[in-house]
């Protein structure tokens, strides 16, 4: 059991990495206006989708981090 929630614990912990580096940043407005206004109409409401969805998936990964790091805690005393 310890060692299936230990695989399972790197795996989340890969996914939440690679999650919160596909995130834009805080300074992405200001390249967002350089970059032309065809992709502020055009990719706005996919951007907003699309960083929703990645707000949801951190959250649910770092939740779900939290409670194999417990689990794994209590399994390896």
């Amino acid at each position: 059991m310890a060692v299936f929630l230990k695989i399972l614990l790197v795996i989340v912990s890969i996914l939440l990495i690679g999650v919160v580096l596909l995130q834009s940043g805080k300074s992405a407005g200001l390249s967002g206006s350089i970059a032309g206004g065809a992709e502020q109409i055009i990719g706005k409401a996919k951007a907003r989708g699309i960083d929703a969805l990645l707000n949801k998936l951190t959250v649910i990964l770092a939740t779900l981090f939290m409670v194999l790091s417990i689990a794994v805690a209590y399994f390896l005393r």
